[in-house]
C-alpha cells in the first residue's frame, strides 16, 4: 500500500501555474500489451485545473504521436502526479524517452504503484486520480491568435484536449 491518504481537492493548495509549466507533471495509464497491464507515463508541462460541467476537473494535452496517448484513450481513467520539482530530472527522462522503445518507467528510477487501480507514482506528492469526460482534437481553424498555432504547430500535429473529473486527490 503506498503512503498517500486522500484530501478535499478544495483543500489543495497547489499553484497550478507553477506546478504544470515550471515543475511538470506525469500523465499516466495502463492498457494491456501482449495480453499482460503495462503502464506508459509521460512529461506534461500543459494543462490545468478548475471547475467545469458542476464538475472538478483537470485537462491535459497529448500530441498524437505520443505513445502514452495509446493508453489514455484505451482507459477511462488515468492520473496525474505531481513532483514539486525534486525528481526534474527524472520528469525530463521521461518526457523525451519512448515506452515504445524500453521500459522508461523502469529506467527513471521512480516507483510504480496502483491506487484504486490506476497507475500513478510513490514519490509524487500530489496525486489527482482522474476519469475521461471529453475528448478532442485541437482545430487549426478555432485559433483566433494564429501565431500560436503557427508557433506551437509548426509540424501541424496538434493535441487532443482531454477534460476529466477528478475523481480523488491523495497526497504524501
Amino acid at each position: 500500500m503506498s503512503n498517500f491518504h486522500s484530501i478535499d481537492l478544495h483543500q489543495l493548495s497547489i499553484n497550478p501555474f507553477q506546478a504544470i509549466a515550471d515543475q511538470w507533471m506525469l500523465i499516466t495509464a495502463e492498457k494491456p500489451v501482449d495480453g499482460q497491464p503495462k503502464a506508459n507515463t509521460m512529461t506534461a508541462s500543459w494543462g490545468g485545473l478548475g471547475h467545469l460541467w458542476g464538475k472538478d476537473v483537470a485537462f491535459a494535452f497529448i500530441r498524437p504521436q505520443r505513445y502514452t496517448k495509446q493508453f489514455v484513450d484505451e482507459n477511462d481513467c488515468f492520473s496525474l502526479c505531481f513532483f514539486g520539482g525534486e525528481q526534474m530530472e527524472a520528469l525530463r527522462y521521461l518526457g523525451t524517452a519512448s515506452g515504445r522503445d524500453e521500459d522508461k518507467i523502469a529506467k527513471s528510477g521512480l516507483t510504480l504503484t496502483h491506487i484504486d487501480s490506476v497507475p500513478c507514482f510513490e514519490e509524487a506528492r500530489l496525486v489527482l486520480l482522474c476519469r475521461k469526460l471529453y475528448v478532442q482534437t485541437l482545430n487549426p481553424e478555432q485559433f483566433t491568435d494564429r501565431a500560436v498555432a503557427d508557433s506551437c504547430y509548426p509540424n501541424h500535429d496538434f493535441h487532443d484536449l482531454y477534460i476529466a473529473e477528478v475523481q480523488k486527490a491523495l497526497v504524501r
